[in-house]
């Protein structure tokens, strides 16, 4: 089944659908929305729009959807403040002698499935204002108190006491989410990985005055990986070289209870590469030390259900997770971001297969479409970050493809909305009759 590659307005369906959480999975889900007839409002705790973060990746199976967006006008906006890596590649190297192993080309320019590497706050500023544009209704500095839902109706108690009422609740507020507690029945608590990462994003001022570290950012965009026992540094310039950001996956042991997130030290960061390629040290040293963080990689066993009112769920099917809420990512599958996409475009086009009448349906096939495929590409941070930091290099002296960041067709080639369209009818069908049978 084709999909059309523009907005396409489909009638008007009459499903309110409230959305907590305006990151790039809630906002998605309102802009998905909007084209399949609904009504979103989303609800933000920010009380502004603010061009935080650092680094982050969509793959092409989220480009598809971009692309999809104003006749590929957002696209072209979110590739002009990307890396872009036609001419370098990725040059993956040894730990300890800086050698590189190989230079992992990347594939070439898709206008229907591009690919997006840049600065979390300026590519989410980008789909924040078309979301405005299309007429989504934002709502921000509100912090929702409760969520509650009826048979015939779902929605929040603000922090103030406001009530809104509406046909779905749509958890996307994240790895601490609120909604997650009352969806399943019980609070979830988030386990340590056992890995933390140490992040960066700044100038290249000091980069670009050394003789030793000015290659990175005098010939455009660059990507360089050095891979070790258990400990993997990537390193981009970004923006022609103008923007340095870099990333080092290590082993923690700070106690989940205290906090996420820490300042980091550069010096705690120069020790654990003491003994590596002494460029990578060089880079560090340029790093002012009020960039840099210390961000606990967290997991979750997955959850039994990403829907109220479904399996021994209480909850009458009204209220349901999206992204990081249901399914938190390590940042070795480089799919996180992606993923919340794509459950944002298959809520949204079940919701209108499903209809006002059958929302408990819709959000149950919502769930079956999309569980089994991201239970799959979570595993894909582990196996990542597992081969990295476990590599053989006489096997790597032999193959060096073998150490090559994955690109799965499984996971790049797919399209939720055209996948959405084609299974959706017959699991709402299934979804529906279990809802009947358990009525």
């Amino acid at each position: 089944m084709a999909v059309p590659q523009t907005n396409g307005a489909k009638p008007k369906t009459g499903i309110k659908v409230i959305i907590v959480g305006a990151g790039f999975g809630g906002l998605t889900a309102a802009i998905e929305c909007v084209r399949q007839g609904h009504s979103p409002v989303i609800y933000e705790a920010f009380p502004s729009l603010k061009i935080l973060g650092d680094i982050i990746s969509f793959g092409p199976n989220a480009g598809r959807i971009f692309a999809r967006w104003k006749d590929g006008e957002i696209a072209r906006a979110m590739r002009k403040v990307s890396i872009d890596l036609t001419a370098y590649g990725f040059n993956i190297h040894k730990w300890d002698t800086g050698e590189v192993v190989i230079n992992q080309k990347t594939p070439p320019k898709n206008d229907e499935t591009p690919v997006f590497n840049g600065h979390r706050g300026e590519l989410h500023e980008i789909v924040f204002k078309y979301a405005k544009e299309l007429g989504v209704e934002i709502v921000l500095n509100q912090r929702v108190g409760n969520y509650w839902e009826t048979e015939n109706a779902a929605g929040i108690t603000l922090e103030d006491g406001t009530r809104v009422e509406g046909d779905v609740v749509v958890g996307s507020d994240g790895v601490r989410s609120k909604a997650r507690t009352l969806v399943l029945g019980y609070e979830d608590k988030p386990k340590s990985s056992g890995y933390a990462v140490w992040r960066s994003w700044f100038s290249n001022k000091d980069m670009i005055a050394d003789p030793e570290t000015k290659q990175f950012c005098e010939n455009g965009d660059t990507f360089n990986g050095w891979i070790g026992p258990d400990v993997h540094f990537l390193f981009s310039t970004l923006k022609g070289g103008s923007d340095c950001c870099w990333v080092l996956t290590h082993k923690d042991e700070h106690d989940i209870d205290e906090s996420w997130s820490f300042p980091g030290k550069l010096s705690e960061v120069k020790d654990v590469l003491k003994d590596w390629d002494p460029m990578c040290t060089k880079i560090i040293s340029k790093t002012p030390e009020e960039k840099l963080v210390d961000w606990k990689l967290v997991y979750r066993d997955p959850l039994p259900t990403w829907v109220s009112g479904y399996g021994s769920a209480p909850g009458h099917g009204r209220i349901c997770l999206l992204g990081d809420s249901a399914h938190p990512f390590l940042p070795t599958s480089a799919q996180g971001a992606t993923q919340a996409l794509e459950d944002g475009v298959t809520l949204a086009v079940l919701l209108r297969k499903a209809g006002k009448d059958n929302i408990r349906g819709g959000l149950r096939a919502y769930q079956d479409v999309r569980y089994e495929r991201v239970s799959k590409v979570q595993k894909t941070g582990e196996t990542t970050r597992d081969m990295w930091h476990n590599t053989d290099w006489e096997k790597v002296k032999k193959n060096p493809e073998s150490i090559q960041f994955p690109r799965e067709d499984w996971i790049f080639a797919h399209d939720a909305e055209k996948h959405a369209e084609e299974v959706g009818d017959e699991i709402i069908a299934k979804a529906s009759t279990s809802v009947d049978q358990q009525a």
